[in-house]
């Protein structure tokens, strides 16, 4: 996928706002992305919910991205794979792949192995992580020079906190739902 294409705006699914999900998706601007996770399912759940959710997020003209193997998001129809840069590789034709990253080896890592984009994560408190050390906006913004893929900022992102980092491509799960 070409930068430009890439979305700027990411719904990130979890455990905790799965019941607005729907909503959240309709919500979002056309266009944007929604990284399904929702590790807490087993196997057929989590299926049918994905099912579900990719009916509401296609409708909407929305990138969906799946937290699982290349194998996985073919099957399932997903248009990309997010995760660590490891679980990345090897890259697939037809995928988009969204790395994870929370320093600089792990981005480091992303740049050797060529992801379509990069989220950098934690920027501001999280309720995924409560109590867990955050980059902050500069340490962010110093990591975030070093990567080769557009960067998704991560970590407590709302709306207004995306506005006053001055990032264009961001992603949320509470700050979206």
């Amino acid at each position: 996928m070409r930068n430009s294409t890439l979305p700027m705006i990411w719904l990130i699914s979890d455990k905790r706002n799965d019941a607005r999900l729907e909503r959240a998706l309709y919500r979002l601007p056309r266009g944007s992305g929604f990284i399904y996770r929702h590790y807490h399912l087993g196997d057929p759940q989590r299926w049918e919910r994905f099912r579900k959710l990719r009916h509401v997020a296609k409708a909407c003209q929305h990138t969906v991205i799946l937290s699982d193997s290349a194998i996985t998001a073919k099957e399932w129809g997903a248009d990309g794979i997010y995760g660590s840069p490891r679980s990345l590789w090897p890259r697939r034709e037809g995928l988009l792949h969204l790395a994870t990253a929370h320093n600089l080896a792990e981005l480091g890592l992303a740049n050797r192995l060529g992801p379509d984009g990069v989220l950098l994560s934690p920027i501001f408190p999280t309720n995924s992580h409560p109590g867990g050390e955050v980059l902050g906006p500069a340490r962010f913004r110093l990591l975030a020079q070093h990567s080769s893929a557009p960067v998704i900022a991560l970590g407590g992102m709302t709306k207004e906190r995306a506005h006053t980092l001055n990032w264009p491509r961001w992603a949320a799960i509470d700050g979206l739902s």
